[in-house]
């Protein structure tokens, strides 16, 4: 099985930046899709962005395109979420999730997740 765990989370101000990593043991990853979900408080998971293994392709959420990059490294087997200008909005548990294919943005079409990693963006 695949095997995710994320980290980075923290407290920052509105305006600043964090690099949210995800590290990931088990199988290739060379058909797989990665992405990152994030869930605030008393809301319901949302997709933030998603990023195909073997050529990088990605796909953002629109309210955070401009101000995210998905990316990965095959060699340290590491996905990452670099999060720029962050808005109190963007506060949310941040999970990273797998799956077989293509690029989904539903969450429940992800078969494996990370146990999250907690981002607060102060105003």
């Amino acid at each position: 099985q695949v095997q995710l765990v994320e980290s980075g989370g923290g407290l920052v101000q509105a305006g600043d930046s964090l690099r949210l990593s995800c590290t990931a043991s088990g199988p290739t990853f060379s058909s797989y899709a990665l992405a990152w979900f994030r869930q605030a408080p008393g809301k319901e998971r949302e997709f933030v962005a998603a990023i195909r293994w073997y050529d990088a392709s990605t796909y953002y959420r629109a309210t955070v395109k401009g101000r995210f990059t998905i990316s990965r490294d095959i060699a340290e087997s590491t996905l990452y979420l670099e999060m720029n200008s962050l808005k109190p909005e963007d506060t949310a548990v941040y999970s990273c999730a797998a799956r077989t294919g293509e690029i989904h943005t539903l969450a429940r079409s992800y078969d494996y997740w990370g146990q999250g990693t907690k981002v607060t963006v102060s105003s």
